[in-house]
């Protein structure tokens, strides 16, 4: 009896210690599984409350997995893919720029890649001399390659379909700051610039640009000059702009320094010598009359309403003023802009500006 007692006794604690090691066992896989999903698996650098990465066009899982790799952000890369594989990201890949921060698990970055909710970016262009510079800075800051940017809006079909040439579809682009998604393509950046080149020019713009005798186009042109002729003093571009439209009236030639510097294609120009003036260019302004083919660079929203809204007057001279104030002084004679043009050369020569 006694040992049948004894025989029950060990049944009974290698069943209690099975059920006991198997709870355990639940509760740890249980625990595993919970931290797998659920547990935080980004770390931040101190101070860093979010960061963004970006998923290219047509990426691969093995992609999507080096970035953040790369990027330092995954805890534990392992529990990261194994989830994916279970909620099949790795066949629903969505490129994107996403916002990151140091509170996401595995769950909540899974499905905030699956769902493609990206984080707009804003866009913004200014300041560009021609479609080269236009198109690196637009790829510098979306997935579209500037090459391809570049090859699309100088491409022949675009070019005759919309109305353009080669010299005046820089025109087509007005600065501002736009917001896009990060994985926009060239055909997508530039059907929304056409719908915003649409908008810009409304019927109250139109009517203006009539009233002064130019096309849009014109006005553009125009426009860049006024902007390379006044970059600090926004206040006098209308009657900058006044006194070009009075040049163009009278048939004379613009003879604007910007023009030839655009024709020399060396920026770093600050003097003009007579010598320049002979370049053979159709931008040379010297020699050719009216406006040059095309703007000599992206003019601002500022530039273009200071031709729509010229200042009347009948100067039709100007020289950059002595003082290097960036303002400049007006004549309505030849006699008085050669005196200002002395007053200036002095100036520069005072300073030893050559060129």
């Amino acid at each position: 009896m006694k040992r049948r007692k004894r025989k029950k006794s060990s049944l009974r604690k290698f069943v209690i210690a099975f059920l006991v090691l198997t709870v355990l066992g639940g509760a740890g896989m249980a625990y595993e599984l919970y931290s797998r999903v659920y547990q935080p698996n980004i770390v931040l650098p101190v101070n860093v409350g979010e960061k963004y990465i970006y998923i290219p066009t047509g990426a691969e899982f093995n992609q999507v997995i080096q970035i953040l790799s790369e990027t330092g952000l995954l805890i534990n890369a392992n529990s990261f893919e194994w989830l994916a594989t279970t909620k099949k990201y790795t066949t629903n890949i969505r490129p994107g720029r996403y916002r990151i921060n140091s509170n996401l698990n595995n769950n909540e970055l899974i499905n905030l890649l699956r769902s493609g909710k990206q984080t707009p970016i804003q866009v913004t262009f200014n300041n560009l001399r021609n479609k080269e510079q236009f198109a690196g800075k637009i790829a510098y800051q979306i997935e579209a390659d500037s090459v391809d940017l570049l090859t699309y809006i100088t491409d022949t079909s675009f070019l005759n379909s919309n109305g353009f040439s080669a010299e005046n579809m820089i025109c087509l682009f007005v600065p501002n700051t736009y917001e896009f998604y990060w994985n926009t393509s060239s055909k997508q950046f530039v059907e929304r610039m056409q719908k915003e080149y649409e908008a810009f020019w409304n019927a109250d713009r139109k009517a203006k640009a009539k009233k002064i005798k130019l096309t849009p186009f014109q006005v553009v042109a125009l426009a860049s000059i006024v902007e390379k002729e006044q970059n600090i003093k926004k206040d006098e571009r209308p009657e900058i702009a006044g006194l070009y439209l009075n040049r163009i009236n009278k048939k004379m030639k613009l003879e604007s320094d910007p023009t030839l510097i655009f024709a020399l294609g060396d920026f770093t120009i600050n003097r003009v010598l007579n010598k320049d003036k002979k370049v053979d260019s159709p931008y040379n302004t010297y020699i050719h009359k009216g406006l040059p083919p095309g703007p000599i660079c992206i003019p601002s929203i500022n530039s273009i309403d200071a031709v729509l809204n010229a200042s009347e007057h009948k100067y039709i001279f100007m020289c950059a003023k002595e003082d290097f104030s960036g303002y400049h002084n007006f004549a309505k004679s030849y006699r008085k802009h050669l005196r200002n043009a002395r007053k200036y050369q002095k100036a520069l020569n005072k300073r030893k500006i050559m060129r």
